[in-house]
């Protein structure tokens, strides 16, 4: 079994391996098993490999899953004590692993750990997709440790030690092979978006922890599959954040946080439809039509899941508080001041 290995999953990405897979070999060869598993591309990707890096192993997967079938059909051919999830828009740094396999080796109660997620087109701020490590509120809105909604926070060290987390970036995340597959592995049905987050909280519902180890940093570009502005982007994550509600809260507080986000929900559709942004607001509806529509398919996974679990998130991850209310109307901007 290979202590680690490094798996980048691939769609039509050759442009981003040429730029960053040189240095994700260089800096983790020594430490890892570099594997980059391939969505069906259609640019070229697994002949680049073949001749560019011929000493890669590829998983070539027979179309194109998303990143979250795509990960879990590709795993299922990897022998690790540690997968490492690795985007390939992401610039590692020298030594970028030693203090996460490290940190999971004295650590054997954390299931799944992140670096320090700076951003490439400005290097000494935080990126979006994660930061220093993923929290959520009450009501399912996820935010970072230098993130909150459309703030991001330059990087000044406020935020450099390790610390427990809700979930830990799908753009770079160690974790446990043996946490991955008891913990039942990425939702397939999400596709992309929001099924990491699903993932750490099933962590957390088995008595696993999550952190941040800001003691390794890497860079990232982010956007690389869908901008922000993409409304198909709007659509994975309200339709995917709404099941992760439902499969993981308890059910003493299921009804009362759906209430709350059928309100919310048509409150930001009505806000994209004032803003001209047409396509958003009807990626919101259909989101909620379509989570309405497979809702009782996902009956039985909230029963296994709560069934199973040991344990909930502790409120230093999962807050009580109200993003909207602290952001929006106290004006509190950064995480230190809504944490």
């Amino acid at each position: 079994m290979t202590s680690i290995a490094v798996v980048i999953l691939n769609w039509n990405g050759v442009g981003m391996m040429e730029k960053y897979l040189r240095g994700v070999m260089g800096h983790s060869c020594g430490e890892a098993q570099v594997i980059v598993a391939d969505n069906a591309s259609t640019d070229g990707s697994a002949e680049w490999l073949h001749d560019t890096f011929p000493e890669v192993r590829v998983i070539q997967l027979d179309q194109n899953w998303g990143f979250a079938e795509g990960y879990n059909k590709a795993l299922q051919q990897v022998d690790a004590e540690y997968y490492v999830l690795l985007n390939s828009d992401v610039e590692v740094t020298p030594h970028w692993l030693t203090p996460l396999k490290a940190f999971m080796d004295s650590h054997p109660t954390v299931a799944a750990c992140q670096p320090k997620l700076l951003a490439m087109a400005d290097r000494d701020k935080f990126e979006y997709a994660g930061a220093a490590g993923g929290f959520i509120d009450w009501l399912g809105y996820p935010f970072c440790r230098g993130r909150l909604f459309e703030t991001v926070e330059h990087d000044k060290g406020q935020y450099d030690s390790p610390r427990r987390v809700m979930w830990a970036t799908g753009a770079c995340m160690m974790i446990r092979s043996a946490d991955y597959w008891a913990a039942g592995g990425l939702d397939a049905r999400f596709f992309a978006h929001n099924e990491e987050i699903d993932l750490c909280w099933r962590l957390w519902l088995l008595g696993r922890e999550v952190w941040c180890v800001t003691d390794s940093h890497v860079f990232h570009v982010g956007g690389g599959t869908l901008n922000k502005e993409n409304p198909r982007k709007t659509y994975f994550n309200f339709r995917n954040n709404l099941t992760m509600l439902y499969k993981n809260l308890p059910d003493n507080k299921l009804k009362t946080v759906m209430r709350w986000r059928w309100l919310l929900d048509r409150v930001a559709a009505l806000q994209f439809l004032l803003k001209g942004k047409r396509g958003d607001c009807r990626a919101i509806m259909r989101a909620r039509r379509d989570f309405k529509q497979w809702k009782s398919e996902y009956a039985d996974v909230h029963h296994a899941i709560r069934s199973t679990a040991v344990a909930e998130p502790p409120q230093d991850v999962m807050t009580p508080h109200s993003l909207l209310i602290s952001y929006y109307l106290r004006g509190k901007k950064t995480f230190n001041k809504i944490m």
